[in-house]
């Protein structure tokens, strides 16, 4: 039998950075009698093994689920070996191109590798839902489709929008939601966790455990994660990720690139502090106390030390200062955000000076930029700058630059 943490210091902890919680109430309700019984709650997150690495965006959940588990509580991490073959056709516009079981096999391996640096590994549950999903038989699967209508899948978002413009909806994707919440039914499961863009599926459990018997699970989303540009969600294909196995150095640099704004969700999702040392950070901050930038660094930090280390984030720290700071005093510099596209060079990683210097607002317009590049008048991270193309070591990339006595930062991404 456990002893667990007063439900209002749980609390504290779990309902740090989420979205909405279905129902806040049950979520106590459940929590006291955990605390009464002195028997963990079950709580899972699934995550379909659609391809091999893992990106910060993804960690959300995980971090979630690592909240539960430092709590005490039973913590199942779902391998969807079996929904995989369907495709989530969450935030999709076209139906998934479906992938083979061997592709399915060799991510789930990869994506366990990758989750135990944020879990541990002795306290978690791994299940497959191949386990039950493919025993269903054609008939218990009926049985299960027939709790749902049709015009209830239409209501959601992604598939009423693909019906309004009269693109193909396939049949099989209408019983991913359906087999997810059946997932939920299988390991008799107190919370789901799951993105705000998961809603439909997570409460098609809380529906299917009803049917079952069981009481419905309490549902807990996490917000979307934005990427590096702080505009769109992290996803490698678009660019703005930053994956868990990146190098510590690239990590860090990444992480220094975002904007203050987007500091303080990153703190609030991708570390363990709680939401009230949250708040005094940020209150240091706006008070003066603390300068954003070094308010940034323990951020990177804090995160490079969790997937690789102290020595390794030690490392990157002291390397960032040296190509950044050394030659410029950039914690006094406001930063600029400027997305690659809108000053990129003929090569890649490459940009155009005189766009950069306009997109800065360090020159007024393309013909000034040119004459003071020609003047000499133009310094990159110390350097004087005597080309209009300049090649950046990769993206994201942060560069120093100096107009006369002007000087602002550039986190080009």
């Amino acid at each position: 039998m456990s002893t667990f943490l007063p439900v209002d210091e749980q609390l504290d902890l779990l309902q740090k950075g989420a979205a909405e919680i279905i129902r806040v109430a049950d979520l106590r309700e459940r929590l006291e009698e955990s605390r009464k019984s002195g028997c963990p709650i079950r709580v899972k997150a699934g995550f379909d093994p659609t391809a091999p690495d893992l990106h910060l965006g993804h960690t959300v959940l995980m971090r979630k689920l690592r909240h539960f588990q430092q709590l005490g509580h039973t913590v199942i991490f779902l391998v969807g070996d079996f929904t995989s073959l369907i495709g989530d056709p969450t935030g999709r516009n076209v139906t998934r191109k479906p992938l083979t079981r061997a592709q399915i096999d060799e991510n789930a391996e990869t994506y366990k590798e990758q989750v135990f640096k944020i879990l541990d590994e002795k306290a978690t549950e791994v299940r497959y839902n191949s386990e039950w999903l493919g025993k269903l038989g054609y008939e218990e699967t009926i049985r299960l489709t027939a709790h749902f209508t049709v015009s209830q899948m239409l209501e959601r978002d992604e598939f009423n929008k693909r019906f309004q413009a009269e693109q193909p909806i396939s049949l099989h994707e209408l019983l991913y939601p359906v087999m997810q919440g059946y997932d939920s039914v299988a390991l008799e499961c107190d919370v789901e966790l799951g993105g705000t863009d998961q809603k439909f599926n997570l409460l098609c459990g809380r529906e299917l455990q009803r049917h079952y018997g069981q009481k419905p699970q309490i549902v807990l989303m996490t917000p979307i994660l934005e990427g590096l540009d702080g505009v769109q969600k992290m996803s490698k294909s678009l660019g703005n990720a930053i994956g868990i196995n990146e190098p510590p150095q690239e990590m860090y640099g990444k992480l220094m690139s975002i904007s203050d704004d987007l500091m303080w969700k990153y703190w609030v999702l991708l570390t363990d502090l709680r939401l009230s040392e949250v708040d005094t950070l940020k209150a240091e901050v706006l008070a003066g106390k603390l300068h954003p930038m070094a308010a940034k660094k323990r951020l990177a930090r804090t995160i490079t030390v969790g997937f690789h280390g102290e020595a390794a984030a030690n490392n990157a720290d002291e390397n960032w200062a040296r190509m950044f700071q050394q030659k410029e005093t950039a914690e006094d510099l406001s930063e600029v955000l400027i997305p690659y596209a809108d000053v990129a060079g003929g090569e890649p990683n490459q940009v155009r000076l005189p766009k950069l210097l306009v997109h800065m607002g360090l020159a007024a317009s393309g013909a000034e930029a040119n004459r003071k590049i020609a003047e000499k008048a133009v310094k990159l991270d110390g350097e004087t700058a005597g080309n209009v193309l300049v090649s950046l070591g990769g993206l994201p990339a942060r560069l120093v630059v100096r107009l006369g006595k002007r000087a602002k930062v550039a986190v080009i991404a």
